[in-house]
Formats: structure tokens, sequence, C-alpha cells
């Protein structure tokens, strides 16, 4: 039986957006019995810690330390939701692990869909600072027990390709314990499940597999467990082609998920094929949204140009999940970047209330025939 042949998304979740409070209600009426409070956000919501598994080996995971990256937190509830269906799937991969499972480390992000916490810092960059409770929290976490492996889950933008065409629509990292990103045990380690999983997914989404830069960030928090000898992992869910709400992606982070685990039960800190981890191409910073090209501006002289354009995700009170709000990124010649949608304006109207588009303002202009 392959997971990706059974797994179901959990229908309490249907918005990319989860609301802090319906998900902490959603823990205390299912899970009960495996949840268990570890502390309060700046503004006082609760942090929950997820316990599941009999085995011996422990991995310690945390979602939405960026509060506007729910896929990690969705991908932990589809995995639950899928494996409650699955008893033998279920028990051959809890009797190898045992799983500490934060969610929604960041909550008051997580509300107004931010990226940073309530105090405007960013959590993943408060390590060695600790102006921030949450990572307070998870570095007291880590020090209750001797975790084996650690799963770093976030999300990326859609900018990222695989190889200029493609989407990079999960990517991973085992990341670097030193400027000079020397490859170490812990990182063979990370590597092993990284091409683990990989090899499962490659042939599912093939050419949206990416593997995130390895530049090591001195303040970061994977960069500084896995220097202090935590195997840390690093995954990144990023764009699907014509699927801003990210449900494609949500699919596929959670049978990574599921297979990170797996990996981790089988491999047992084995660094076995760690190699194959070196074939998957790097992330590369290819792609606007929407690239308009050939505007003809209403100006005095002759003014043909691109413009550029970025989605800017936006929580509105309002609406039960996120808005896709276009913001002018770049105009000129915008040639070195593709756009998931282009569209080509020759021999049509730029109308506007301004002659000239302003960068990183909201798109306040149309194209007419």
């Amino acid at each position: 039986m392959n997971f990706e042949q059974i797994y179901q998304s959990n229908p309490n979740f249907p918005y990319r957006y989860i609301s802090p409070e319906k998900l902490f209600s959603y823990l205390q009426t299912n899970y009960s019995d495996y949840i268990q409070e570890i502390g309060t956000s700046y503004l006082e919501k609760p942090l929950y810690q997820f316990s599941i598994g009999n085995g011996n080996i422990n991995v310690l995971a945390w979602s939405q330390m960026h509060g506007n990256e729910s896929n990690a937190t969705h991908a932990m509830l589809d995995l639950l939701f899928t494996l409650d269906k699955a008893s033998v799937l279920k028990a051959e991969l809890f009797d190898k692990i045992k799983l500490d499972f934060i969610f929604m480390l960041n909550p008051d992000g997580s509300e107004k869909w931010t990226r940073l916490n309530a105090s405007e810092i960013d959590l993943n960059r408060d390590f060695h600072n600790e102006a921030s409770k949450e990572i307070i929290i998870l570095k007291e976490t880590v020090l209750k027990k001797k975790y084996d492996y650690a799963l770093n889950l976030h999300e990326q933008r859609t900018i990222f390709t695989t190889d200029g065409i493609h989407p990079a629509t999960l990517s991973f990292l085992a990341p670097s314990e030193n400027v000079e990103r020397t490859v170490t045990e812990n990182r063979k380690k990370c590597m092993a499940v990284i091409a683990d999983i990989y090899n499962h997914l490659k042939e599912i989404i093939p050419n949206q597999i990416g593997r995130y830069s390895d530049e090591f960030y001195p303040t970061s928090t994977g960069d500084n467990f896995i220097k202090a000898g935590m195997p840390t992992i690093l995954f990144e869910g990023g764009h699907f082609v014509d699927d801003y709400t990210r449900k494609g992606t949500r699919k596929y982070y959670t049978i990574a998920l599921y297979y990170a685990l797996k990996a981790i039960g089988e491999l047992n800190s084995s660094t076995e094929n760690w190699e194959t981890y070196l074939e998957i191409p790097e992330n590369k910073e290819t792609h606007y949204d929407i690239i308009y090209r050939n505007v003809k501006l209403n100006t005095d002289h002759e003014c043909v140009l691109d413009i550029a354009v970025q989605y800017a995700e936006i929580k509105e009170e309002e609406k039960d999940d996120i808005s896709f709000i276009p913001f002018v990124k770049e105009v000129g010649d915008v040639k070195k970047r593709k756009g998931w949608q282009e569209i080509d304006c020759t021999g049509k109207r730029f109308v506007s209330p301004t002659k000239y588009p302003k960068l990183d303002t909201e798109v306040n202009f149309t194209i007419e025939d």
C-alpha cells in the first residue's frame, strides 16, 4: 500500500488559512490524549505539542514558525487524518519513531497571516538573541529530550524553480554547520533522509523537487540546531502551477512528511545513499507571478517595457481565506525572468491614473484592447 494512493486531505481545514482557535479546538476535541501545552505566545495563545509513537527514535518537528506558512500544519493534519484510516501503515510508522510535533509555533503571526510574531520578530533569525518567547520555548523543548532528528517545516515563494521552467513545489536542505559548508556526519544523516524522500516523489512530481541553498546562516534555527549536534532537515513547500491556494503542494508536502518519518525509522541514523541528495537540482530564482510584456505607456515619447507583478498574500477580516493582491515588483527590461502568467500587450492600451507603474505599489492599471 502506497501512502500517496490513500492520501486524503483533512476536510475540517479546506482553506490555506488556518484559524489558531479552530486548530486548537480541533486538537482538543480529537487528540486531547496526545497534546500538551508547552507554553504561550507573545499574545498568550497556547503552544501545543502533539506526541505520538512508541519507537526508540525521537523526532521533533514544528510548523508555522512563520505565521504565513501553513502547509506544514496542513500536512500534519492530513497525515493523521489519512493514517487514522490506514492502521497498518500507522502502526509500522509509529512503532519505530516517537514524534513530538509543535503545531503553529507562531500562532500570533498565523492569526494575522504574517511572517513575524506579534512583537515583529522573525523567529527563524532569533536563535541567539532569544527576544521572542516562542524561540525560547522551542529551545527548551529541544533540551528536554535527546532528539535523533528534527524537521524544520517552512514554505517558499513562487519565484523559485528547479530548472527555470518547473516550479520548486518542494525543496529540502541538510543545513550547513559552518560557513565552509562542510559535509559532516550529521549533514549526511539529513541527506540520506532527503534522498529517500526524493526517490519516492521524483516520479510523482518530476522536475519539481529542489535543493535549498546551503549557505550558512549564523542566526537561523536549523543551522544552529545541527551545529549543536541535532540532525535537522528543512522542508520548503513552494508553488504548483495554477495553484496559489497550494492544495497540490499540501498533498505532496504531506506525502513527503510521511516518507521522511518512514525513512527516519528505517535508516535509524544511517547515512546510506546520502550521495543521492547531491543529484537534486538547486533552487533557481527565475519567476514572477505575472509579467506584462511589451506595454506601451501613455507618455509623450515612445516607451515600451515589461511590468512584473507579484501577489501579496493578505488576510482580510471578513474572508475565510487569504486574498492575493497584485503588486508591481519590476518595470523595464524583464527578459531575465519569466512569469507563471505572461500577457503580451502588443497593440493594446495601458489604462492607468499614472503615466508610470510605481514599484512596490498595488496594481492600479488595466490592459485593454
